[in-house]
């Protein structure tokens, strides 16, 4: 099987440059093209996602970041006449190769959504144990996973006494890192996340960026938001996708986050100016 180096994308993406490209990538899209029925919502996108770093999806309502999350998931294909060309290999491997199952592919690339979205039936403890229940979590290790994942998630010391409580009691905060120890759980090598702050007050976001900013020394992070500043603040590595009208999306950078904020293109500088989007 090929490396992600030796399968790195050949078309136009910034992320190509010796650069930013200094260890492995862990995930990577050749030529990929994504559409709902006949609107195709991006084209020939090509990028690499550095591996235990935070890389930011930027741009204008509609571009196509969402949709490249639940790509990444397998979750696209859920949606009736949606439908993907061009590969993306997770670790040398491409996840829409037809003998690839999409659950082991949940298992790896694990996503926290826009809303916090704790089961509301289950308890704290169960919300957390759902994944690796379905996965066949041996017997007597139920209280380490649960304790692990709600480490992991900066949320132990608030729960630890009533995790037989229900998720929804906690406050909204509380929830959405619930949701990421879910995620978190089943020991994922890439966690999405799809505007995980956007409910959210300043306090509960200063939270989740703090805790992003340890969970990378575990895994590969993604993160679709429409703040620059929580992009500037928290991501390592940022994308900006960006379609002309009537068009598809295309990627118009990807770089190191300092490197495109201080020197960015022209259109990426009208966008994250506010005289765009």
């Amino acid at each position: 099987m090929a490396t992600l180096l030796e399968r790195r994308p050949t078309g136009d993406s910034s992320f190509s440059s010796k650069e930013t490209v200094q260890s492995s990538p862990i995930l990577t899209t050749e030529n990929l093209s994504a559409w709902y029925g006949n609107n195709q919502v991006f084209a020939d996108l090509n990028i690499s996602i550095p591996r235990n770093a935070i890389t930011a999806l930027i741009g204008p309502s509609g571009c196509g970041k969402s949709t490249l999350l639940r790509i990444f998931n397998r979750l696209h294909e859920v949606t009736p006449n949606a439908r993907v060309s061009g590969a993306v290999f997770l670790e040398g491997e491409n996840i829409y190769d037809h003998h690839v199952d999409a659950i082991p592919i949940r298992q790896q690339i694990g996503m926290v959504f826009q809303k916090p979205n704790p089961f509301p039936m289950m308890s704290i403890e169960d919300n957390v144990l759902i994944g690796v229940r379905f996965g066949g979590l041996p017997k007597g290790q139920e209280e380490e996973v649960v304790e692990t994942a709600l480490r992991q998630a900066a949320l132990w010391e608030e729960v630890k006494d009533r995790l037989k409580q229900s998720g929804l009691a906690l406050s909204g905060g509380q929830q959405q890192r619930l949701c990421i120890a879910r995620a978190l759980a089943i020991n994922p090598k890439v966690l999405l996340m799809d505007e995980p702050c956007s409910a959210l007050d300043p306090t509960a976001t200063q939270k989740i960026e703090d805790l992003i900013a340890d969970l990378k020394r575990e895994v590969t992070i993604i993160i679709v938001t429409h703040n620059i500043g929580q992009a500037r603040r928290a991501s390592d590595f940022l994308a900006f996708l960006y379609a002309e009208p009537n068009q598809p999306s295309k990627l118009i950078e990807f770089g190191k986050t300092h490197t495109v904020l201080s020197t960015p293109k022209p259109l990426t500088e009208a966008y994250i100016s506010g005289r765009l989007g």
